[in-house]
């Protein structure tokens, strides 16, 4: 059976730093890519930034570029997304999501809060 789990939210200052994780199980191989989403009410969920997990390459959202940094884990089909200098509209429910061949997972969910 198939699962992401997402850990690391929580409610942070402006300007202040969190760390994400996600832990995909139930593959047979590894991931092809791996993303963070956000989404806020009422608005469309977004791609935040994707690492392709054989060749390490990541992109990134414009509005994070440059402040998160998404990064492999040394577990198979782990993924981390450090955010630094947070703002208030990084606030949103942040969203694991695998790809596996033809296949597309998500996780449960992690809220992230940016508020002082």
């Amino acid at each position: 059976q198939v699962q992401l789990v997402e850990s690391g939210g929580g409610l942070v200052e402006p300007g202040g730093s969190l760390r994400l994780s996600c832990a995909a199980s139930g593959f047979t191989f590894n991931t092809n890519a791996m993303s963070w989403y956000r989404q806020t009410p009422g608005k469309q969920r977004e791609l935040v930034a994707t690492m392709q997990m054989t060749s390490g390459d990541t992109t990134y959202a414009e509005s994070v570029k440059g402040r998160f940094t998404i990064s492999r884990g040394n577990a198979k089909n782990t993924v981390y997304l450090q955010m630094n200098s947070l703002k208030p509209e990084d606030s949103a429910i942040y969203y694991c999501n695998a790809h596996y061949y033809a296949m597309t997972y998500w996780g449960q969910g992690t809220q992230v809060t940016v508020s002082s």
